[in-house]
Formats: C-alpha cells, structure tokens, sequence
C-alpha cells in the first residue's frame, strides 16, 4: 500500500507587513491590482464629492473663487477637505476584501479588528507628549516671516474645533489605512523585511503632501517611517492612528484659533527649519513611550499563516497510516463518522475562538 504524502510542515505566523499573503488565494498580482484600483476609485470618488458640493454651492449662489470653484467658507471648506480624505478608508477596505480576498478587518491588525483598548492607552500616552512638543513650537521666537498671531473668537474656534474634533481622526485614520496600512502590506507582499516593506510609503507619505521645504519632506518623512515602524511593532495601525490624529488636531486647533488660519494652503510640508527638530523629538517621545507601554501590556504581533489544502480529496478508504505491529488496524472511515451514524453538530466549544476566521474560508467577521 502506498503511504500518503506527509503534510506541509506548519508554515510560520505572518507579522503586520505580510498579512497580504494570509489568504489561502494571494497570487503575486493581487496586490499590484489592489494598488492601481485603489488609486483610481480614490481619484473618482473624489472627484464625484468635489462635483457634487461644487453643484449644491452653485445652487445655494455661493461665492466662486477666481478658479470657478465654490468658496463655503473656512470651516466648511476644511470638513469637505478632510472628508474628500476620509474617503480613502472605504476604498481601502473594500479592496482588501475584494482584489485580496482576505477580511478587512486585517488591515487594521494582526488580530482582524482595530484593538480599542490598545488605541485608548495610546491616546493617554500621546496627549501629553505631542501637547509638549507642540507648546515649544508656539514658543519659538518669530523670525520676521510670520504674521502675528490674532484670536478668532469662540464664535468661529468652537464650531470648527466641533468640526475637527470629529473629522480630524477620520483623515487621520485614512492616510494611516493608506500608507502604513494598504501600501505596507502590499510591498510586504513580495519582500520578508519590514524595513523594505516601510520605507516606500514613508517616501511617498511625504511626497503625498506636496513639496515644499527640504527640513518639511524630511520631518514628514521622519514621521512616516515612525509610524511605519510602530505599525510593525506593535502589530497594527492603533499607534499610529493615534500619533497622527493627534498631531493633526493639535496643528488644525491652532490654525483655528487665527483669524483665517483655516483659510491657510501651507501644510507640514512646509515646515521651517526650526520646527522640525521640536517635532522629530516628539515623535521620538511618543515612540519611546509606546515601545515602554508595549512592554507592560504586551500585544499580539503575529497572525497565524493559512492553512494549505491538499490540491484534491482523500480516497475514500485510505488509511491514514499503515499498519502497526501490536496495534489493529484503523478503520475505513477513521477520522470520520461510522456508516449509518448522522454527522455531529459542528464544533462550538470555547477553543474555537482561538481558530482566526480567515484560516481556510476566508470569512469575514
């Protein structure tokens, strides 16, 4: 009797950066196509947001600007804009669950899900450092290029402030999913070194906020891989959510408390050359202090590799292992129900949880 091939040895568990070859059906393409859709359902949804705000202004008789777009004003302005971002997290989603047919869930983390109690302590231990950081800027002697510093009021910095509190973690949330989420996992694809799989989107998160001074593409770029690095280490994009919208809101707070600040087109892009080293060591804080938390509260890291079929069905009544001296035989139906007796219920007991939904079928939770 010819013995059975043995099974494939147990592969290994799959860290943050290779979650795109967690299911059983990633081919080498999937991730390429995922990025060129992405790409090009951003562009239309965009633009589809854009046109569909610009008609309902027309229609209203706002103002146009001398482009021919409609001007809503600073806060209006700024909630479309960050909502236009925000955009990015349902393209994202619906192609890790389409074109990598995997959950959606594993972009977020090794674990399926976004950890909220992870992210909480994050956030504790964020507020504090960047409001640091952030106060030292404000300190800074003004070198003459800046215009002086003018309170807009509580009637015009509470409504935005409402405005940024809620949207601010939504774009925030999607340039992560993006850059440290999509792209990551995407490079990880083909390469097994987190640092291959973090530096490309660290680059083009830079370049993404437009060129303008060289200290500002090296602050983003800094910040990027930062965030990058976090993601690996952690397992999952809660840490750097968390450095983002917080750095955002704090940046977008005092852009609100100015008259027309909202109305400024500068990004962190193009920062001077004496903000940076302030925001690079805030950066360097916050990471620092999570690395400390992650050793207190350690997380899951790691997801378990897809389980690999046999490419076809066993034999009907193949035994599983030859026979043994000493031992009967196995029956036909080893592994399986006796003839004439009904199938069991399938397996509820409480060491099912352990299993992760996506080995086998692919199931979303």
């Amino acid at each position: 009797m010819t013995m059975p091939p043995l099974p494939d040895p147990v592969p290994e568990p799959l860290p943050y950066h290779r979650l795109a070859r967690l299911s059983v059906r990633h081919r080498w393409w999937r991730p390429l196509v995922g990025t060129l859709v992405v790409a090009v359902v951003y562009v239309i949804v965009v633009a589809v947001l854009y046109g569909v705000a610009d008609e309902w202004g027309s229609r209203r008789g706002y103002p146009k600007d001398p482009d021919g777009f409609v001007e809503f004003g600073a806060v209006p302005g700024t909630a479309l804009d960050l909502l236009a971002i925000a955009a990015g997290i349902p393209v994202v989603l619906l192609a890790v669950r389409w074109i990598g047919q995997r959950p959606a869930g594993t972009l977020s983390s090794v674990t399926g899900r976004l950890r909220w109690r992870w992210l909480a302590l994050c956030a504790l231990t964020a507020l504090p450092i960047l409001a640091l950081s952030t106060g030292g800027m404000l300190l800074l002697p003004d070198d003459g290029g800046g215009e002086e510093f003018r309170w807009a009021g509580w009637t015009v910095f509470g409504p935005a402030l409402a405005m940024l509190v809620f949207l601010v973690p939504l774009q925030a949330a999607a340039e992560e999913y993006v850059f440290r989420g999509w792209l990551t996992q995407a490079v990880g694809g083909f390469v097994r070194s987190p640092w291959f799989a973090l530096l490309p989107q660290a680059v083009l998160f830079a370049a993404a906020h437009g060129w303008g001074t060289p200290w500002g593409f090296a602050d983003l770029v800094v910040f990027g891989a930062a965030a990058g690095w976090l993601t690996w280490r952690t397992g999952g994009l809660e840490a750097s959510i968390v450095l983002h919208t917080v750095n955002n809101l704090f940046a977008f707070a005092g852009m609100a408390a100015t008259v027309d600040g909202l109305k400024s087109d500068e990004t962190a892009a193009d920062a001077t050359w004496q903000l940076v080293p302030l925001d690079v060591a805030g950066i360097a804080l916050y990471t620092a202090a999570v690395v400390w938390l992650l050793r207190r509260r350690p997380q899951v890291r790691t997801a378990p590799a897809p389980a690999r079929l046999p490419p076809g069905p066993p034999p009907a009544f193949a035994t599983p292992y030859p026979p043994v001296a000493g031992f009967p035989a196995p029956l036909p139906w080893a592994g399986r129900p006796a003839p004439g007796t009904p199938e069991p219920a399938a397996h509820q007991g409480p060491d099912q949880g352990e299993i992760p939904p996506w080995s086998g079928t692919g199931s979303a939770r």
